[in-house]
């Protein structure tokens, strides 16, 4: 009832609108009639009849009679279209039923020629299947019967390679042990010749260092004994004794010796009183001196310089 009402429902509501409006024809129609007044009588300018009151009593149970007639004859009207209406509704309902009966079958029957097409489609793929695995198999013996005669000729191929190969391996060793007992001995005589010469260039280097170290102690030694250095350690004295602040316990006499070391160049590293006859603030003020002197001056000749020297702080003299 349901899918009926679904697929013909605009037919269900064309016809609840039809009795719609039917009903209401009818109804209106009855109300009409049961508010029309009876035509009023005019008196006519003739003589009267008098008539009895039991005559218009009659008269007016006769109207009565023949509106309730009517309105029966309405009703009965209104009764006779429901009916047909509701006779028309049946013979749609059953077009609509037999309609979709007949789409039924038309569906049943289509699906039926599916499956059949379908069956003979699976029939006609699976004959084509076998078909393709016979002629893969075909294939496939055929493919293992060339590989088996590739294997077989890459083996003796192979053979013949390796016959070739040993051979040749063979003259390459000889060849090469021959090279290789050459490079030997010219290797044995470059190293006996390359040891001789650095056995030689070390006697060579050795002597000139001597050389060299004997010409530094000699020129060192001359320089040491001569009046340079006398004057280099008195600029190193007089610059530390410039830059000396005399703190207030320093007392007259001051003498003092510090231990300074210094790098090329004249910078001062590190400065520290060994012997001195004055106190703490005496032996701080020298060490800061010595810190305010750096850079020191270099010496007249660089053989003269050391890192390590002893200065004799006596800033009265």
């Amino acid at each position: 009832m349901r899918n009926f009402l679904r697929e013909h429902s605009w037919a269900v509501v064309l016809s609840v609108l039809l009795h719609g409006l039917l009903v209401g024809a009818l109804v209106f129609a009855a109300l009409v009639s049961a508010q029309r007044k009876p035509p009023s009588l005019q008196p006519l300018p003739i003589e009267a009849v008098v008539v009895s009151p039991q005559v218009i009593h009659a008269a007016r149970d006769r109207a009565d009679q023949e509106a309730a007639a009517r309105a029966r004859a309405a009703e009965e009207e209104k009764a006779a279209a429901a009916k047909a209406e509701e006779a028309k509704a049946a013979q749609n309902a059953k077009a609509a039923q037999d309609a979709k009966s007949a789409e039924d079958a038309k569906t049943a029957e289509a699906a039926k020629a599916a499956e059949d097409a379908k069956a003979a489609e699976q029939a006609k793929a699976a004959d084509a299947a076998k078909l393709a695995a016979a002629e893969q198999q075909r294939l496939d013996t055929q493919k293992a019967e060339a590989q088996r005669a590739a294997q077989a000729r890459r083996a003796a191929e192979a053979d013949l390679a390796e016959e070739a190969k040993r051979a040749a391996d063979a003259k390459k060793a000889a060849e090469a042990k021959q090279a290789a007992e050459a490079k030997q001995a010219a290797e044995a005589k470059q190293i006996a010749d390359a040891k001789h010469a650095a056995d030689e260039r070390a006697r060579q280097d050795r002597e000139a260092e001597l050389r060299r170290q004997l010409a530094d102690e000699e020129h060192r030694s001359a320089v040491e004994s001569g009046p340079l250095r006398d004057s280099y350690v008195a600029k190193l004295r007089n610059k530390i004794q410039n830059a000396w602040i005399k703190p207030p316990s320093a007392g007259v006499g001051i003498d003092c010796q510090v231990e300074v070391t210094q790098v090329p160049g004249g910078e001062v590293t590190s400065a520290h009183v060994t012997q001195c006859n004055g106190d703490a603030a005496v032996r701080q003020s020298i060490e800061n001196a010595v810190y305010r002197a750096s850079p020191l001056p270099d010496p007249p000749d660089p053989a003269l310089f050391d890192r390590r020297i002893v200065i004799r702080f006596k800033p009265d003299e």
